[in-house]
């Protein structure tokens, strides 16, 4: 790779895309991508015109942002038009919307990809990446869960199984900083929780306060991603943790143990320690083993493998990720993270790089393209 050609070359990359219309922040990110799209590509199967390449590349990252930043701001739109509180509200019936957009007729995935899509204010493109399937994929379920509910009395109600795992999606979304949602999640759990008695409805609600607490920690002030092992715990909301807690043990004392249940644990563990260097983790691991017996989850195993990583050591990790594919997402960043940790900084590095290329959201390709470019210095001393 020809570091000096790429360093070289940006200048005037960004300046054809500045000139083709692009404002310069959004046009210096589009070159940041096709950058590290090189870095990836280029050794294996150099360009006859490295100029061309950079540009055609980088433009269709700019036209990719620039659709995405349009449909955000178009979702904001629609929230301002809503009415503003009042006096006399109408009735808040959110979560029976829920319910109903659940429907018997459906298969429990197209019910909560539509619900999530109708009701949730979510993308195709959000729901496709929590179902690891492509866009395209997701696009064609809802459109068929739209024809199969479309002239169907909506007079029979989904379950609850379906309506809470719509929840948990919905507020995943909204904590990983794409779409604020966490909050409104929050609120319809509380709301779910109040009228039905059901251990995994606690579990769920448990689960997102736990997360919750930690969400003002997660970004520094900058923007960049900050790793659980390095927030500042001082912040974290103690009032959420305890309630979440208080929940949680109640929701384990009636021993119907659940999916939701199990993460709020895990999440609870987490919690609990004052430091980083005295989470349990030969318990995270055990629960992580009673999560995969309930879910037979891919990324509930490689969460485990990250798990095993800290209790029994990297070697011990990488053994437990070798068994899972590699086309998991975020899969190449637990291998860079356990690589470095092994004292392999080389693989480590380039492993960061790939992750950087595969990443889900700008704050987390930001994050692995800092770690990469941190143990490339490291290597270079």
């Amino acid at each position: 790779m020809n570091e000096a050609l790429l360093r070289s070359l940006t200048p005037s990359v960004l300046g054809i895309l500045v000139r083709r219309g692009a404002d310069f922040a959004a046009a210096e990110d589009a070159v940041q991508d096709a950058l590290v799209e090189a870095v990836r590509v280029w050794p294996e199967k150099p360009p006859r015109d490295p100029q061309g390449w950079l540009v055609t590349v980088a433009w269709r990252r700019f036209l990719d942002a620039t659709r995405a930043e349009a449909a955000r701001r178009r979702r904001e739109d629609l929230v301002d038009e809503e009415p503003a509180p009042g006096p006399v509200p109408g009735a808040d019936d959110t979560l029976q919307l829920y319910f109903l957009c659940a429907h018997p007729s459906l298969t429990p995935s197209s019910a909560v990809a539509l619900t999530l899509r109708a009701v949730g204010g979510l993308t195709t493109r959000q729901i496709a990446r929590a179902y690891l399937v492509p866009e395209a994929t997701m696009a064609q379920r809802i459109s068929r869960a739209k024809r199969t509910v479309s002239g169907v009395p909506f007079d029979q109600p989904g379950d609850v199984a379906t309506v809470l795992r719509v929840l948990y999606l919905v507020f995943n979304e909204g904590y990983s900083g794409d779409v604020d949602l966490a909050a409104e999640a929050i609120r319809l759990t509380r709301q779910l929780a109040a009228a039905i008695d059901h251990p995994e409805v606690a579990g769920l609600l448990a689960l997102m306060l736990l997360h919750h607490a930690r969400r003002a920690t997660r970004i520094a002030p900058d923007g960049s991603l900050v790793p659980l092992a390095e927030q500042d715990r001082g912040r974290w909301d103690t009032g959420a943790i305890t309630e979440g807690v208080g929940i949680l043990q109640a929701a384990l004392a009636r021993d119907r143990l659940g999916e939701f249940q199990a993460q709020a644990a895990i999440a609870a563990l987490h919690a609990d320690a004052p430091r980083a260097e005295e989470t349990d983790w030969v318990q995270i691991v055990e629960w992580y083993d009673e999560l995969a017996s309930l879910t037979d989850s891919p990324v509930v195993r490689l969460n485990r493998a990250v798990a095993v990583g800290e209790a029994d050591g990297p070697r011990a990790g990488l053994a437990e990720l070798a068994a899972l594919s590699d086309a998991l997402p975020r899969h190449t960043a637990v291998a860079a993270y356990l690589h470095e940790r092994d004292g392999d900084l080389p693989t480590a590095a380039r492993l960061y790089a790939e992750a950087a290329h595969k990443a889900p959201t700008l704050a987390e390709r930001d994050h692995l393209t800092r770690q990469a470019a941190r143990l490339n210095a490291c290597l270079r001393r």
